[in-house]
């Protein structure tokens, strides 16, 4: 039984530390999807949601044997999609900066495939807590693969939740941007940015939150 509890408690923390990525980026998207619905919205934490349960699930099943391999570059494949997305939430903001009236500036409508590449950039490091999932559930009894399902369930539905809230705290503060929409893109480009840099240092044992 004691296993079982500290077991939870892993599933729970890892749950909070994997989504606070997903948190930043849920920000940005309430700040600068302009046009964002309900349906639209719901989206976003259901994505970063599925992949934070889905890359736990493919490190469980993959095991050690290519943990080495995929250590050496998966942060830096995190980066190079925030960078990129990032580049261009900058590049679109200050190009819509110099026109020459407000109401030229284009809506940044939502992107499915945007919020998808989104959701794979900020899952990636999750495939560390699959990887581990074997040595977490040592001891705890009854049966390994329902125990490695539960824990990645929850670790997704703790990531929806705290994405849910993320966006909607990025859609108030979207609003203060409402008249300057480039503004917005532009401060979400740097922090997607900023995102990848801390996965990358990460990756390396530089910093650890």
């Amino acid at each position: 039984m004691l296993m079982a509890w500290s077991l939870v408690l892993s599933v729970f923390l890892s749950g909070v530390s994997l989504s606070i990525d997903a948190f930043a980026v849920s920000v940005c998207d309430g700040m600068v999807y302009q046009n964002l619905k309900k349906r639209n919205g719901v989206l976003i934490p259901l994505t970063f949601g599925l992949f934070q349960a889905l890359m736990p699930i493919i490190g469980f099943y993959v095991g050690m044997a290519f943990l080495n391999y995929i250590d050496a570059f998966d942060h830096w494949i995190a980066f190079a999609l925030l960078l990129i997305i990032g580049g261009k939430m900058i590049f679109d903001g200050i190009k819509e900066l110099r026109a020459k009236e407000e109401q030229e500036v284009k809506i940044k409508k939502f992107s499915i495939a945007e919020v998808l590449v989104q959701g794979v950039a900020t899952s990636i490091d999750a495939l560390a807590v699959g990887f581990s999932l074997n040595s977490m559930l040592e001891g705890v009894g009854g049966n390994t693969q329902l125990w490695a399902w539960l824990s990645v369930i929850a670790i997704g539905v703790i990531t929806f939740a705290i994405s849910l809230g993320g966006l909607l705290i990025g859609v108030k503060a979207g609003k203060l941007f409402k008249k300057k929409a480039s503004i917005a893109q532009i401060i979400g480009g740097v922090v997607l940015i900023l995102i990848g840099i801390k996965i990358v240092l990460g990756g390396y044992g530089i910093i650890n939150f």
